[in-house]
């Protein structure tokens, strides 16, 4: 069995993993990463195994972060909300971590897209159930596109075209873009951009429906 400093050494490894790797891409040394979390470069392959298993624990962790916070929001009504608005600077090393991991590409990229599209229609499920979230002929596919929306905008609106990415300067930023785009997401999907069906009914009109297709 672990012990509870083996397991407090790899939370500070996976910490310190996640802020140097946005800071300066998954390209920055396990050297590095280890000064960082205060431990030894043969302690992060004792627990991870090589720089891929680092970043896969990564992966996992933003995810679960993500998965935290949005599940909150939809199960916690407005004042949940409002709590995570004000809270959003602290998510700026994960939203670093996935930026260098979009900017990578790969395989590995590809699986974290995946893996958003899959934790997005949980949670919405989650808002479904809770009276927040109107349900979706489609909810793979909404949340597929909701999840790509998203990840563009990020990849579109960072500072962090370049090869040193200031972590100490993201939270700053992630206070000033959530303040930008919340108003107008809100109205977006809360009050329809389309003032009526005609379009969708007319969509649907000229194909199979994707439920019957499934």
């Amino acid at each position: 069995m672990s012990s509870t400093p083996e397991l407090t050494a790899r939370a500070r490894i996976l910490h310190a993993a996640v802020r140097r790797f946005a800071t300066d891409g998954l390209h920055a040394g396990l050297r590095t990463v280890a000064a960082d979390a205060g431990v030894t470069a043969g302690l992060i392959i004792h627990h991870f195994g090589s720089r891929d298993g680092l970043l896969s624990a990564c992966d996992k962790e933003v995810l679960a972060l993500t998965r935290s916070s949005k599940t909150a929001v939809m199960t916690g009504g407005a004042g949940e909300m409002l709590t995570q608005m004000a809270q959003a600077e602290q998510y700026a090393p994960a939203v670093g971590y996935v930026l260098r991991r979009l900017q990578a590409g790969g395989p590995m990229a590809a699986q974290l897209v995946e893996d958003f599209v899959a934790d997005s229609v949980s949670y919405l499920a989650d808002g479904e159930k809770a009276g927040v979230i109107r349900p979706s002929r489609d909810p793979e596919a909404r949340a597929r596109l909701l999840t790509e929306m998203a990840l563009g905008a990020l990849l579109l609106q960072m500072p962090a075209q370049k090869e040193h990415l200031d972590v100490e300067e993201l939270p700053r930023w992630m206070g000033e873009y959530s303040a930008r785009i919340i108003a107008p997401y809100l109205e977006l999907f809360t009050e329809p951009l389309l003032t009526d069906s005609s379009m969708l009914e007319a969509y649907r009109a000229q194909g199979p429906d994707p439920q019957e297709t499934s």
